[in-house]
């Protein structure tokens, strides 16, 4: 790490320690440009293929020579410099404050006056502030055959921050490194006939929603029919008609909500077929053999999943440890199915399965990361049949932590396939004809096993969000016939807890061997989002001190004082919004939610791209195979990561949306109807409403709430009336009418029937006063 400039290292160590006393204290601004001046030098390290070290107290008082009793004035300065949002901390280290880091993930959205492009990072929390501009040259010399990137396409960028850049203008200048995805130019929409050829698209996804109708004249209509879910390309856009359009593609047929997620599919432009060179690798495909392999035929691992699970890709065992030294302590096994055995490194398999990043479920369908050859047969731990496998053999004390653990590259043969319910009635009495000659011999230990593994777990103190998931149940005609909550059962959290522990295993098994990886990691929540809740927490009476160093375990005892109160459900929601959102990375800064110093996904590989990554690894650094990662994958890792996270990003928005238009479908003839719900975002625009018994979201315009003048208390998360003082807060229980159901949007409008919540407090009422006074002021000004 480069020193700042100071006393010269000439002269004798005596002399040299009379100027360590006597320097001077770097200033705040000292500090702010030695952190920018770091994470700029960081960009070389990047590019070099070397991790970026971290930068924190112990590298800042290191360059300063700031020793003894300093750190403390040191530490108390950088909390300051935070609570003032002049650094921030991302990552376990400090950066400067919106600093984007030297290399990026960004979108292409439009060109400036010069023609240069335009991007914005993909990753980025709107609680920063405003997304960063990125201006991006085009090089006048480019490699033959290189593609130029295009509005709507994704890069991965080195960027530089730009000296003198004004506010709304690009702060960043930024260079292409690689070209990841190219945009396609097209619109998805739905194509209504005319009679005599052509027709119109009505745009189904948000961001075109009000570009209104497309024209498509005759002859540009393709093989689309009426009701067809189409994609379109403009043609031509006027100050007077239609814009028009010509059909690029017919989609599928629009008749039945079976299609409703193939908008998203296309929307978020999911690859959702496979190449026939993939299909063609698949079939070749054959069964392990046992070489290389240990045999684990006779253990009784068994697969415990959902019921209507298609794969399944991990298998446990448990047994009492004989071992008289560790009494009450237990050999657990994890296997998990050997996906790296048939998907090789750069293979077409492999090619299609990073572009995936992830298997994508849908109420009606799942957009699976390898085809079924894969992930349905030769992968899929089904009981009674040979199948090989990646396995770690763990040995855990009475109190359930870990004290040792091995891997191991196995063929297993699972002695039976549960689902979780099944399960859970095993041990609680009700066997089948499957799990009765289970009961004893393989469940029991397992769930003693568990106990031991929970006990770990509270003491550990991981975040315990109380936020029950619902699901959909289609009907035949792919409709929604009922949301149901599932059960949490013991047999769910067994399960978690056996594969948080294999996956602790990997990191530091590979950790130990200095083998390059993708962790999990979940940074901890920001100054600004903790100083927020702090300040909504002592609205119902509860302290949480601002500044301070905070663990998963604080935010449990703030869950445990407001559990079975008024309260439960909006303190819950609101503790997630202050969490920071989980992501795949090279360099490591832990995983605050789960409450572990080192975490990485090995338990999902047939799903998950980061696991057979993982796989690969654990491969090479035990000479396990000839299949593990590539000598120069290291290099290559941080950009997968980055690939992989923005997949997940883009899985998790198709599936919310998805669910979306599917509910508002399942509503549309429900148009005047009342329904209960709670406010579950409350914003300057207005309220957004969860229904209580199906969990759809929708909106109440804040004109439409009353004749007031609504201010948004942010503190509160609330909307404030300054004349009637009614505030409607972030939680509330309330009953609305359904005004409005648009299927296509997945959007829903209400209208608020019951009366507000209690009044606000006198000092959030005298803001709203200003806001209205405000208001007023600039009415009569115009």
């Amino acid at each position: 790490m480069n020193k700042p400039a100071g006393p010269g290292k000439s002269g004798s160590k005596a002399a040299q320690g009379a100027q360590q006393t006597t320097r001077p204290a770097p200033s705040r601004e000292d500090i702010v440009a030695f952190i920018a001046r770091e994470r700029e030098a960081q960009g070389e390290q990047m590019s070099s293929g070397r991790s970026p070290a971290k930068i924190s107290k112990r590298e800042i008082a290191r360059a300063f020579d700031i020793r003894g009793d300093d750190r403390i004035a040191l530490k108390r300065l950088l909390k300051e410099l935070e609570a003032e949002g002049a650094i921030e901390r991302r990552r376990k280290g400090l950066h400067k404050a919106g600093l984007l880091p030297a290399t990026v993930l960004a979108d292409f959205f439009s060109r400036d006056r010069d023609g240069d492009f335009l991007a914005a990072p993909v990753d980025w929390d709107a609680a920063q502030g405003p997304q960063p501009k990125i201006i991006v040259g085009i090089p006048r010399r480019q490699r033959p055959g290189a593609p130029a990137p295009g509005v709507g396409d994704r890069a991965l960028l080195r960027v530089e921050p730009l000296p003198d850049a004004k506010p709304g203008e690009p702060a960043y200048s930024g260079r292409v490194v690689k070209l990841l995805e190219r945009a396609r130019s097209q619109i998805l929409g739905i194509f209504r006939e005319r009679p005599g050829g052509g027709g119109r698209v009505l745009p189904v996804d948000k961001k075109n929603a009000n570009r209104g109708e497309l024209d498509v004249h005759p002859g540009q209509e393709g093989d689309a029919r009426e009701g067809d879910l189409v994609a379109v390309e403009i043609l031509r856009t006027g100050r007077l008609g239609l814009p028009s359009a010509r059909v690029r593609e017919r989609l599928g047929a629009f008749d039945s909500e079976k299609a409703v997620s193939l908008i998203a599919i296309h929307t978020h432009k999911i690859p959702n077929v496979f190449r026939p060179e993939t299909i063609a690798e698949a079939d070749r495909a054959r069964p392990a053999t046992m070489d290389g392999r240990e045999d684990w035929r006779q253990i009784p691992l068994v697969t415990i999943d959902p019921a209507d699970a298609k794969d399944h890709d991990d298998a446990v065992h448990a047994e009492a440890d004989p071992d008289p030294n560790n009494r009450g302590g237990f050999i657990l096994r994890v296997a998990i199915a050997d996906v790296a055995a048939y998907v090789r490194p750069g293979s077409p398999l492999d090619r299609d399965a990073l572009e995936r990043g992830n298997s994508v479920y849908f109420p009606d369908r799942v957009v699976p990361m390898l085809p079924e050859r894969i992930s349905n047969d030769l992968c899929s731990l089904r009981p009674h049949e040979d199948r090989p496998a990646l396995a770690v053999r763990m040995v855990v004390a009475a109190d359930g932590h870990k004290l040792t653990h091995s891997f191991h590259r196995v063929m297993m043969r699972s002695a039976a396939k549960l689902a979780y319910g099944q399960a859970q009635a095993a041990i609680d009495g009700a066997a089948d004809e499957t799990t009765a000659p289970l009961v004893a011999g393989v469940l029991a230990p397992l769930y003693e096993a568990y106990a031991a593994l929970k006990r770990a777990r509270d003491a550990r103190g991981p975040l315990d969000l109380d936020l029950p998931e619902r699901k959909i149940i289609l009907n035949e005609e792919g409709g929604v016939h009922s949301v149901v909550i599932p059960a949490r059962l013991d047999a769910h959290r067994l399960i978690e807890e056996f594969m948080i522990l294999a996956n602790v295993a990997a990191a530091e098994t590979l950790e130990a061997k200095h083998q390059a990886l993708i962790y999990r990691a979940h940074d901890e929540p920001s100054v600004e989002k903790l100083n927020n809740l702090a300040e909504f927490l002592s609205s119902i009476g509860i302290k949480l001190a601002k500044g301070q160093v905070i663990r998963a375990e604080q935010f449990n005892g703030i869950l445990a004082q407001v559990k079975d109160t008024d309260n439960e459900h909006l303190v819950n929601e609101i503790v997630l919004r202050t969490q920071a959102q989980a992501e795949y990375v090279v360099e490591n800064y832990g995983h605050f939610g789960l409450n572990l110093h080192r975490y990485a996904h090995f338990t999902s590989p047939i799903r998950r791209y980061a696991d057979l990554i993982v796989h690969r690894a654990l491969i090479s650094a035990l000479r396990l195979g000839p299949d593990g990662l590539p000598p120069n994958a290291r290099d290559e890792l941080t950009e997968v990561a980055a690939k992989i996270s923005a997949a997940e990003r883009r899985a998790m928005a198709a599936e919310r949306e998805t669910i979306e238009r599917l509910i508002a479908a399942h509503l549309a003839d429900k148009v005047g109807a009342t329904f209960e719900g709670r406010i579950s975002g409350a914003t300057r625009a207005g309220l957004f409403i969860r229904l209580s018994d199906t969990g759809a979201d929708g909106f109440i315009p804040a004109s439409m709430l009353g004749d007031d003048y609504f201010r948004h208390d942010e503190r509160l998360h609330a909307l404030i009336g300054s004349r009637t003082g009614k505030m409607h807060r972030l939680g509330d229980i309330v009953t609305v009418k359904l005004v409005e159901a648009a299927p296509l949007a997945g959007a829903l409008r209400f209208e608020l029937l019951s009366a507000g919540g209690p009044r606000a407090p006198r000092t959030a009422l005298k803001q709203a006063g200003k806001g209205e006074k405000a208001q007023r002021h600039n009415r009569s000004s115009r």
